[in-house]
Protein backbone atom coordinates (compact mmCIF):
# COMPACT_ATOMS: atom_id res chain seq x y z
CA UNK A 1 0.00 0.00 0.00
CA UNK A 2 1.21 3.57 -0.87
CA UNK A 3 2.34 5.79 2.27
CA UNK A 4 -0.37 7.65 4.28
CA UNK A 5 -1.63 11.03 2.85
CA UNK A 6 -0.43 14.05 4.39
CA UNK A 7 -2.99 15.89 6.37
CA UNK A 8 -2.54 19.01 4.72
CA UNK A 9 -2.82 17.85 1.11
CA UNK A 10 -6.30 16.24 2.83
CA UNK A 11 -7.36 19.79 3.89
CA UNK A 12 -6.74 21.38 0.36
CA UNK A 13 -8.86 18.30 -1.21
CA UNK A 14 -11.28 19.52 0.88
CA UNK A 15 -11.54 22.89 0.22
CA UNK A 16 -11.12 22.10 -3.87
CA UNK A 17 -14.03 19.90 -3.81
CA UNK A 18 -16.45 22.20 -1.45
CA UNK A 19 -15.98 25.02 -4.04
CA UNK A 20 -16.67 22.78 -6.70
CA UNK A 21 -19.79 22.00 -5.68
CA UNK A 22 -21.01 24.47 -3.13
CA UNK A 23 -20.40 27.46 -6.12
CA UNK A 24 -22.21 26.49 -8.39
CA UNK A 25 -25.13 24.40 -6.42
CA UNK A 26 -25.20 28.25 -4.62
CA UNK A 27 -25.97 30.52 -7.88
CA UNK A 28 -28.24 27.86 -9.35
CA UNK A 29 -30.32 27.88 -5.92
CA UNK A 30 -30.11 31.33 -5.66
CA UNK A 31 -31.25 31.95 -8.99
CA UNK A 32 -34.76 29.57 -8.36
CA UNK A 33 -34.95 30.24 -5.03
CA UNK A 34 -33.74 34.33 -4.38
CA UNK A 35 -30.22 35.68 -2.95
CA UNK A 36 -30.12 34.56 0.95
CA UNK A 37 -29.31 36.91 3.38
CA UNK A 38 -27.69 35.43 5.93
CA UNK A 39 -27.65 38.00 8.04
CA UNK A 40 -31.41 38.82 8.18
CA UNK A 41 -33.70 36.27 10.82
CA UNK A 42 -36.76 36.45 8.67
CA UNK A 43 -38.38 32.98 8.63
CA UNK A 44 -38.23 33.41 4.66
CA UNK A 45 -35.19 33.74 4.98
CA UNK A 46 -34.21 31.32 7.22
CA UNK A 47 -36.24 28.80 5.20
CA UNK A 48 -34.12 29.33 1.78
CA UNK A 49 -30.67 29.33 3.75
CA UNK A 50 -32.22 25.69 4.69
CA UNK A 51 -33.36 24.96 1.09
CA UNK A 52 -29.56 25.82 -0.24
CA UNK A 53 -27.78 24.34 2.56
CA UNK A 54 -29.96 20.77 2.10
CA UNK A 55 -29.54 21.16 -1.46
CA UNK A 56 -26.05 21.55 -0.83
CA UNK A 57 -25.03 18.89 1.15
CA UNK A 58 -27.19 16.42 -0.59
CA UNK A 59 -25.48 17.30 -4.35
CA UNK A 60 -22.21 16.84 -2.20
CA UNK A 61 -22.71 13.31 -0.83
CA UNK A 62 -23.81 12.02 -4.07
CA UNK A 63 -20.74 13.58 -5.91
CA UNK A 64 -18.33 12.44 -3.06
CA UNK A 65 -20.32 8.84 -2.99
CA UNK A 66 -19.96 8.69 -6.81
CA UNK A 67 -16.42 9.55 -7.00
CA UNK A 68 -15.02 7.34 -4.69
CA UNK A 69 -17.06 4.41 -5.57
CA UNK A 70 -15.53 4.63 -9.38
CA UNK A 71 -12.57 6.18 -8.64
CA UNK A 72 -11.45 6.24 -5.59
CA UNK A 73 -10.70 9.87 -5.31
CA UNK A 74 -12.45 13.16 -5.93
CA UNK A 75 -11.16 16.24 -7.90
CA UNK A 76 -10.24 17.90 -5.36
CA UNK A 77 -7.85 14.36 -4.18
CA UNK A 78 -6.96 13.97 -8.05
CA UNK A 79 -5.30 17.61 -8.01
CA UNK A 80 -3.73 16.95 -4.49
CA UNK A 81 -2.44 13.72 -5.60
CA UNK A 82 -4.09 11.37 -2.96
CA UNK A 83 -6.90 8.62 -3.21
CA UNK A 84 -9.03 6.90 -0.74
CA UNK A 85 -8.42 3.75 -0.87
CA UNK A 86 -9.66 0.20 1.51
CA UNK A 87 -7.77 -0.36 4.60
CA UNK A 88 -7.76 -4.28 4.44
CA UNK A 89 -6.63 -4.38 0.51
CA UNK A 90 -5.46 -0.77 -0.92
CA UNK A 91 -8.68 -1.39 -3.42
CA UNK A 92 -11.10 1.75 -4.74
CA UNK A 93 -13.70 1.64 -2.08
CA UNK A 94 -16.34 0.31 -4.73
CA UNK A 95 -20.10 0.18 -3.40
CA UNK A 96 -21.03 0.38 0.08
CA UNK A 97 -17.76 1.69 1.64
CA UNK A 98 -17.88 4.82 -0.97
CA UNK A 99 -21.26 5.29 0.10
CA UNK A 100 -21.43 4.81 3.57
CA UNK A 101 -17.70 7.23 3.60
CA UNK A 102 -19.52 9.76 1.98
CA UNK A 103 -22.89 9.63 3.96
CA UNK A 104 -20.75 9.37 7.49
CA UNK A 105 -19.00 13.26 6.07
CA UNK A 106 -21.88 14.92 4.89
CA UNK A 107 -25.32 13.59 5.97
CA UNK A 108 -24.50 14.53 9.70
CA UNK A 109 -24.58 17.95 9.36
CA UNK A 110 -28.31 18.30 8.78
CA UNK A 111 -29.31 17.79 12.47
CA UNK A 112 -29.20 21.50 13.46
CA UNK A 113 -26.15 22.20 15.65
CA UNK A 114 -25.29 19.01 16.71
CA UNK A 115 -24.57 18.05 13.13
CA UNK A 116 -21.78 20.73 13.01
CA UNK A 117 -19.81 19.51 16.12
CA UNK A 118 -19.92 15.92 14.75
CA UNK A 119 -18.82 16.85 11.36
CA UNK A 120 -15.67 18.73 13.29
CA UNK A 121 -15.27 16.26 15.06
CA UNK A 122 -15.23 13.63 12.66
CA UNK A 123 -12.46 15.33 10.28
CA UNK A 124 -10.12 16.54 12.79
CA UNK A 125 -9.97 12.64 14.61
CA UNK A 126 -7.23 12.31 12.03
CA UNK A 127 -4.92 14.35 13.63
CA UNK A 128 -4.80 11.90 16.76
CA UNK A 129 -5.56 8.96 15.50
CA UNK A 130 -2.95 6.36 15.45
CA UNK A 131 -1.58 4.24 13.44
CA UNK A 132 -3.59 5.35 10.21
CA UNK A 133 -4.90 8.60 10.25
CA UNK A 134 -8.31 7.89 10.04
CA UNK A 135 -11.10 10.26 10.21
CA UNK A 136 -14.52 9.48 11.65
CA UNK A 137 -16.00 8.70 8.20
CA UNK A 138 -12.77 6.24 7.31
CA UNK A 139 -13.24 3.96 10.42
CA UNK A 140 -17.06 3.67 9.42
CA UNK A 141 -16.10 2.62 5.51
CA UNK A 142 -12.68 0.79 7.31
CA UNK A 143 -10.49 3.05 4.85
CA UNK A 144 -7.43 4.88 4.41
CA UNK A 145 -6.43 8.41 2.69
CA UNK A 146 -3.09 7.53 0.40
CA UNK A 147 -0.54 9.13 -1.68
CA UNK A 148 -1.82 8.58 -5.70
CA UNK A 149 1.64 7.96 -6.98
Amino acid sequence: MPPLANRGRRLVARIIDFIIVAVPVAVIMNVLVGWVDYTSTSSDQNGKQATVSGVTLLVYFLYEGLMLTTRGQTVGKMAMKIRVAMLANGAVPAGPPGWIRAAVYSVPEIVPCCGFVFWLINVLWCTWDKPYQQCLHDKAAKTVVVSAV
